[in-house]
């Protein structure tokens, strides 16, 4: 059962995450109100994985990560955050985060990557992730769209119309970030929901 410790100023965040992730099968060991109390507490109980937000009071999300990839190299960290500038998710990288997810991440997503980075031996080449938000049918159209079945394809297999599938593909292509189904293919690869 993987030891994992929270850290999120905001305590509904923070409590929900930690009752969620206990029912998916992990230890959650602490939860952390700042960065230094996460600092702090990851020094002592020693979890495998620490989930920080980015904005935190007294030390923020950024400057815990540094400091416990420095004291602690190999705890996983992944950063919280509801925002996803490239600087911010570079500077996440650079502080020794392991990934980079959005709050907005389903918490079975959030888990299958938490287990994803504890397995890997050499974590600092896990991909910095920022997870859209995707309704279960945009999941499922995207996962068609993958496997190379065309619009009519995707429609017949899930019993809808042609249309339909336009109008999921042009919101996948707005959360996904992309212009057409290539990038949305490279990018559902590149996220791991492909």
């Amino acid at each position: 059962m993987p030891r994992i410790l929270i850290a999120d100023d905001h305590p509904l965040f923070r409590v929900g995450l930690s009752y969620t992730l206990k029912n998916l099968g992990f230890d959650v060991v602490a939860e952390a109100f700042d960065g230094q109390d996460a600092l702090e507490k990851c020094l002592s109980m020693r979890p495998e994985a620490a989930l920080l937000d980015v904005k935190m009071p007294r030390l923020d999300g950024l400057e815990a990560c540094r400091q416990i990839s420095v004291q602690i190299p190999s705890l996983r960290i992944i950063m919280l955050t509801t925002f996803s500038e490239p600087a911010l998710v570079e500077a996440a990288r650079n502080a020794g985060a392991a990934g980079f997810v959005s709050k907005e991440t389903e918490a079975s997503e959030l888990a299958r990557l938490i287990n994803k980075m504890l397995e890997l031996p050499d974590f600092r080449h896990f991909p910095v992730v920022n997870l859209p938000k995707l309704t279960v049918r945009e999941l499922e159209v995207l996962k068609h769209l993958v496997t190379g079945l065309q619009n009519k394809e995707i429609a017949r297999v899930l019993g809808v119309s042609p249309e339909t599938i336009k109008d999921h593909l042009e919101r996948l292509y707005q959360k996904l970030e992309v212009q057409d189904r290539m990038g949305a293919v490279s990018r559902a690869r590149a996220l791991g929901l492909a």
